[in-house]
């Protein structure tokens, strides 16, 4: 039988994002680590979201959330701009620049929990402040599995609060240069046992077009990104795969290494859809049937015993 309440509670941004690539620019589409994630995982699980949007929020949008089957009780919407963000990508679309950050509403949010999902047996924290993850944990009852994702911002100003996140998760994701930040070490290796000492039972390092590694006692594993001829819009791969791993994890039902890999490849092949167009465009016309014939594909391009 399908389950129809909520297992995976998200909580992050909302934004409504201008992007430049060398090829396209996009004004005001749908953006925000919680839409990305929400998105990810919406394919594997029942899924709520937590964020906040102002009074100018597109309706459309609002219903493309419906269109995944996102929970929206924990939707905030109050007087005020929506959150704005606005880059432009490289040629490489590996490095952008940022031109504009509008906090707005989303510089007094305060997530609140909804009855229903503070059961949520699992919850994934996205890249909020530490302070405001913090709060979403004094709300949740007894979790199987948490997850977070933090930036170079919140290492640089707000570390201690960050730390006493890290010694409360299951798991930490971040990229390789907020690792090597984190921790003060150069070598992943070495900065993920740093890591790993400070509570968390597993530690993903996302590696951009090169993939993500993952540590914990149990070893370590790679996974790469799934090979693409055509990038259109990276914005929000990394919280779409964290969404896919999230909602991978949650259908399997396990916490074993074996369940982590398993997700992690699901999270690589959903977030290799979404930067096949710009904003959740690609995601919103996606099926389980291709997810899995993608990560058919993906399994046998790893496979070392051919």
């Amino acid at each position: 039988m399908k389950k129809t309440s909520v297992e995976l509670v998200v909580v992050g941004s909302i934004g409504l994002d201008t992007v430049a690539t060398p090829w396209e620019r996009r004004e005001e589409i749908l953006g925000g680590s919680v839409s990305f994630a929400c998105a990810g995982a919406s394919f594997f699980t029942p899924v709520g979201m937590v964020g906040v949007v102002g009074e100018d929020f597109p309706e459309p949008y609002v219903q493309a959330y419906r269109d995944f089957g996102i929970d929206l009780q924990g939707l905030q919407r109050v007087p005020g701009r929506t959150f704005r963000w606005s880059g432009v990508y490289d040629a490489d679309m590996n490095s952008r620049r940022t031109l504009l950050t509008e906090l707005n509403v989303f510089a007094a949010f305060k997530p609140e929990l909804p009855p229903a999902y503070r059961k949520a047996p699992y919850v994934f924290l996205a890249n909020i402040a530490p302070d405001l993850q913090l709060h979403v944990l004094s709300q949740v009852e007894s979790p199987k599995f948490v997850a977070a994702d933090t930036m170079d911002l919140w290492i640089n100003v707000a570390r201690e609060r960050l730390l006493e996140v890290i010694a409360s998760v299951d798991l930490l994701t971040l990229n390789d240069s907020e690792a090597r930040l984190l921790a003060g070490e150069h070598n992943l290796i070495k900065a993920a046992r740093k890591i790993l000492g400070w509570g968390p039972d597993y530690l993903i390092i996302k590696k951009g077009e090169h993939g993500a590694m993952l540590f914990s006692a149990s070893g370590t594993a790679v996974v790469p990104a799934y090979p693409l001829e055509s990038v259109l819009d990276p914005t929000g791969a990394g919280d779409t795969f964290a969404g896919g791993f999230m909602g991978a994890l949650v259908e399997r039902g396990t916490l074993d290494q074996a369940a982590m890999r398993r997700a992690m490849a699901y999270g690589s092949v959903v977030a290799s859809f979404g930067v096949e167009a710009f904003s959740l465009d690609r995601l919103q016309s996606l099926t389980r049937t291709e997810i899995e014939h993608r990560l058919a594909a993906f399994r046998e391009l790893t496979r070392l015993d051919a």
